[in-house]
Order: structure tokens, then sequence, then C-alpha cells
């Protein structure tokens, strides 16, 4: 992709035309982005495991006016993600944007956190972004353009205390964005990650309770809202001259004790 002879739209926010995934897309940070990507125009297919919460949203964004399908997808399973992408391909013919939202953390002593909570913390943060990316990719590769944006984790760069797993697991994924863009990005696949902070959805402040961190961080914390905006940027031509970075949107750097 030549950008020098490509001008920039004249509204290069707009997504009309564009079909984009958002896997954890029926609470927080991914409704939200599911929402404001349908708001510039954007097809959405929101994917996740609690088929209630996902139903709610796609619905409504249907009766906003917008094109949004909910598909119950657990994006650590090989098959499912597949149908995911095969729905969305049978559905809407394209895949343009993909936003690997959908993770989850696990906060325990180093000492004390078991294999499986583990193995699953990577399963969830690095292998399920892996997969959904290698399968979407593949079509995005064939149309020779494609937007990724990976939600990674301040944790990645500062640390968090009882977050050996997370905070490695996001710094994996961090890495292997950059590598997508290397590999893909002279075939016109941008990848870009975002380091998220404190953000107070639902799930999160019941986490930091059980933590007992909820009061250190809950006047610090910002809105699924900030991110939606900051995912929006990324995966629409305003930042089509980022390739393979990660974008800081903590408000403010927090320390890990």
């Amino acid at each position: 992709m030549n950008l020098i002879d490509t001008p920039m739209p004249s509204d290069p926010l707009d997504l009309t035309g564009q079909v984009a995934i958002v896997t954890g897309g029926g609470s927080g940070i991914g409704a939200a982005t599911a929402g404001l990507l349908a708001q510039h125009g954007a097809t959405t297919v929101i994917a996740g495991r609690r088929t209630e919460m996902l139903d709610g949203v796609a619905a409504d964004l249907t009766r906003r006016g917008h094109r949004c399908i909910a598909v119950a997808t657990d994006v650590r399973v090989d098959d499912q993600v597949a149908a995911l992408v095969d729905t969305t391909i049978d559905q809407f013919g394209r895949i343009d944007i993909v936003v690997n939202n959908a993770g989850g953390s696990y906060l325990f002593p180093l000492a004390d956190i078991p294999p499986d909570r583990w193995d699953n913390s990577y399963a969830l943060n690095v292998r399920a972004p892996y997969l959904l990316t290698r399968l979407a990719g593949r079509h995005m590769l064939d149309r020779g353009s494609g937007v990724f944006v990976n939600i990674s984790s301040s944790s990645a760069h500062y640390g968090v205390v009882g977050g050996s797993a997370y905070a490695s697991a996001k710094a994996a994924l961090e890495v292997f964005t950059r590598q997508t863009a290397l590999e893909w990005g002279s075939r016109g696949i941008r990848a870009n990650a975002i380091a998220v902070g404190p953000v107070a959805s639902v799930g999160a402040l019941r986490s930091w309770e059980r933590a007992g961190i909820l009061e250190r961080l809950r006047d610090i914390a910002g809105t699924p809202d900030d991110i939606a905006w900051t995912v929006l940027f990324l995966a629409s031509p305003a930042s089509r001259f980022i390739n393979g970075g990660t974008i800081m949107a903590s408000g403010r750097p927090i320390s890990p004790s």
C-alpha cells in the first residue's frame, strides 16, 4: 500500500461499508467499541461466551439502525473461532477490522498461582488472539487490506501485584502484534495494540474488590468509552501510518505496588 498515492479520506473516521469483529462484545470495552464502530458506519459482529449479554448488545444496536449480529464464541476453542470467521464471511462477505478484546486476569501471588490458571491466562490473552488473527487474516490477505486492534494492558509495562500470568501474557500479545505487522504490513494489513490502564467495567470492579485494590484504582480508572475511542482511531484511516505499535491508554502511570 503506497500511502503517498492514497489521499486521506475527507472523514478519516468513517467506516461505512466495513465489517468489524469484536470479541468480548457483550459488555465493557467490547460493547462500547462495537457501539462506537457502528456509529461510524461499520457492520459489527460481536462474539463472546455470555449469549444473553451479547444478544442484548446486538438488539440495542439493531434498534438504533445499525447492522450487528451476535455469535456465541469461546475464543479459546479452535472450531468456535473458525465458525465465527465463517459466519462473518457468509453473512457479510468480508472482514475489515478485528478487535481482539476478549481476555481475562487472575490475580494470585506468583508462588500460589495454579498452573491451570496460568495456562488459561495465556489461552485467553495470547492463544485466542492468535487463532482469530490467523483465520481472519487469511481473508484480509486475499483482499490486500485489514486492521487488527489488540487490547493489551499497562501491566505488561509496569507490572501489577499478583498479576504475573496476566502481565506476561499481555506482554506476549504486544510482541505478537508487532510480529503480525512485520509479516503482513507489506500486504496492506495493520496491527496495533492498546495498553489499557484501569478501566471501571463491572467485571474489573469485582476483580479489584476481591484483590483488595478497589480503593486504589477506582479514582484513577477510565471508562470503556475512553478505550473505544482509541480503538476507533486505530481501526480507521486516521491511523493509517501506524503499524506494529502500542498506544498507552492508561490515564496516568500507576506503580505496581
